[in-house]
């Protein structure tokens, strides 16, 4: 029996919806994605209002994990595949580097986390001084994710607590750094 939250919204289906969304989180206009569509931007803009909803109201979180999923898949899309938005050389060097190397992902994850903290934007910090855009961070998490699932599964769960403390290792360090840019902690100065 299939879900009927996953059906599609005016002609939007949950794989179209979350690729439009990776889309347009790596700086692609929405007007030539709903184009590549054949969809007017009205009807994408009340489809993705309607999407949103269907989430928010399945409890089984079916639509949810299934958008994650599809989101990851978005460069297999047959009608966006081809859609890219234009990215420097440093930007597409790192992004091939946090796809390959593990250890770089968690890092700018860290670092990403950390910025946060700092009360920067943390995408935005990302895309600025890596040219990584937010869209592209998240499909290449969606990659580890899936990567990391597979090791749980097989119960290779040692690797896994590796990586979060090198994740962890760097969210410190990069913390350290935001501190220092804004003149340290409030109670860097006191002593006990």
């Amino acid at each position: 029996m299939s879900n009927p939250l996953l059906e599609p919204i005016h002609g939007v289906s949950l794989y179209d919806y979350a690729a439009v969304s990776a889309k347009m989180a790596n700086g692609v206009d929405v007007k030539e994605i709903c184009k590549k569509l054949g969809i007017e931007h009205a009807v994408f803009e009340e489809a993705s209002a309607l999407w949103v909803a269907r989430m928010q109201e399945d409890s089984s979180f079916a639509v949810t994990m299934a958008f994650g999923e599809y989101f990851g898949q978005a460069e297999n899309h047959p009608k966006l595949k081809d859609l890219q938005a234009q990215v420097g050389d440093e930007g597409k060097a790192n992004l091939d580097k946090m796809r390959d190397d593990r250890y770089f992902y968690e890092e700018l994850n860290g670092a990403r986390q950390a910025a946060y903290e700092y009360g920067y934007d943390g995408a935005q910090w990302i895309q600025e001084n890596y040219g990584i855009s937010l869209g592209d961070f998240q499909t290449v998490a969606m990659k580890w994710m899936e990567v990391q699932n597979q090791e749980m599964a097989g119960g290779q769960t040692g690797n896994i607590h590796h990586f979060i403390d090198y994740q962890q290792k760097k969210q410190a360090e990069y913390a350290k750094r935001f501190a220092e840019e804004q003149g340290g902690n409030v109670a860097d100065d006191v002593e006990f």
